[in-house]
């Protein structure tokens, strides 16, 4: 079976209720982000509505930095389903998944990923973003865990 070369990185692999509270947010960020020329301010709508001013800053700040990095330095653009689309790309669980394993450590292995989205001299502040922003939102999923990540609604594509 052959695929368009354009499908790379947008094949669903996972269901979003699947994930973590933190990761979804983060796939729902990268969603808004790659939307339109409003996704920050989506992304600061949606993180403002779910914790404190100071958390929200914070990882806003962590994602505005990851995505400037990946819009000026990325391999390839990344590859998202639609808002509220229940399924998860591959580029989307990397994403998610990279900024996960740099909040828990596992420096080496985030950067390791990473290097699948950016170019190597860039890996060092790239994942430190992700760490500081993934530390952030495991810090909200431990105070609030419901209020924070609860779906909105259960749309089906």
């Amino acid at each position: 079976m052959k695929h368009h070369r354009d499908m790379r990185g947008a094949f669903p692999v996972a269901a979003i209720d699947t994930l973590t509270g933190p990761e979804q947010l983060l796939v729902k960020a990268l969603r808004y982000w790659s939307g339109d020329a409003q996704g920050m301010a989506r992304i600061a709508h949606m993180l403002d509505a779910r914790m404190g001013a100071q958390a929200a800053q914070t990882i806003l700040d962590g994602l505005e930095e990851i995505f400037a990095t990946l819009a000026r330095h990325g391999r390839r653009r990344l590859m998202r389903h639609k808002l509220a689309c229940s399924c998860v790309s591959s580029d989307e669980a990397v994403f998610a998944h990279f900024v996960m394993l740099a909040a828990t450590g596992e420096r080496e292995d985030a950067m390791l990923v990473g290097a699948l989205m950016i170019e190597g001299p860039l890996l060092l502040p790239f994942t430190e973003a992700a760490r500081c922003t993934g530390l952030e939102l495991m810090r909200a999923d431990l105070a609030r865990p419901r209020a924070l990540f609860e779906q909105a609604s259960s749309l089906v594509h």
